[in-house]
């Protein structure tokens, strides 16, 4: 008996996990799961830029910083202006071009930021010898996932909404025009005609502007991994999506067995 209960030991032991998140809210969100991955006796490292707004040394994780050449003035700027354009009034045109600008600043800091830590050998080769059991990481950034396929570990995702529904694309759910209205157009889920084929028409751009502002990442996961991968491929990959919606919030639309709904996550405190 005590043979059988000392070789149990493994399979109650907690996991390692790599956590690889995004600054801003989406952290403070994040912080909330890992709080309780902690209590449940799970090993959490977190790797994070040296310049952040909102991620410190805790002592309920490990924390590895690695160096960026960005001030904290401009990572602010980048995330302060970033939100406030999403919530702006304006034609489609206006928001269209301001979120793609947005985007694309938003794009050029994290691929850099990305490719520090990706080149930076030392601090891989310690996340190569540290064995994990998965990568926990906020698809926003795809950096995560790219470490999830260096490393061959599988990968949880964390996250509300990925920009121009890349979410969509990338568990396959569907998303038909007729009653999913695109962003920017104002519309419920009720249409007549004319909307939804306008609704349908509007889709078009915003599935360009992805690629254009999502294409440094997949160079960047191409040259680091050795071989062609697309972003849509990388998020293909993840085991589960935790996202955080609530359909009394958003608009219902069918998921993937895959998803699972966390809406609420983060409002135990006011």
């Amino acid at each position: 008996m005590l043979v059988l209960l000392l070789s149990m030991l493994s399979l109650a032991a907690g996991g390692k996990l790599l956590v690889m998140p995004v600054d801003g809210s989406r952290w403070l969100s994040m912080q909330e799961v890992l709080e309780g991955l902690r209590q449940k006796g799970h090993e959490i490292v977190v790797v994070a830029p040296e310049i952040n707004i909102h991620i410190k040394p805790s002592e309920n994780f490990i924390t590895k910083m690695y160096p960026v050449p960005f001030t904290k003035e401009e990572v602010d700027g980048s995330i302060r202006s970033f939100s406030t354009d999403v919530f702006e009034e304006g034609s489609f045109l206006e928001r269209f071009l301001k979120v793609y600008q947005r985007l694309k600043s938003f794009s050029d800091v994290s691929v850099s930021t990305c490719a520090q830590l990706l080149y930076n050998k030392e601090l891989v080769r310690y996340l190569e010898e540290s064995k994990f059991d998965a990568v926990f990481t906020d698809p926003v950034v795809p950096c995560g996932q790219i470490l999830a396929e260096h490393l061959s570990i599988p990968s949880v995702f964390f996250l509300r909404v990925m920009p121009c529904g890349l979410d969509i694309k990338a568990t396959q759910c569907p998303s038909p025009a007729s009653y999913v209205p695109r962003v920017f157009t104002g519309y419920t889920d009720h249409m007549n005609f004319l909307q939804r084929i306008k609704n349908l028409i509007l889709g078009i751009p915003i599935h360009f502007l992805c690629d254009l502002v999502f294409q440094p990442h997949a160079k960047l996961a191409s040259e680091f991994l050795q071989r062609d991968v697309t972003v849509s491929y990388l998020l293909r990959q993840a085991s589960i999506w935790l996202m955080r919606l609530d359909f009394v919030l958003d608009y219902p639309r069918p998921l993937m067995p895959n998803i699972v709904l966390i809406a609420g996550v983060n409002c135990a405190h006011k």
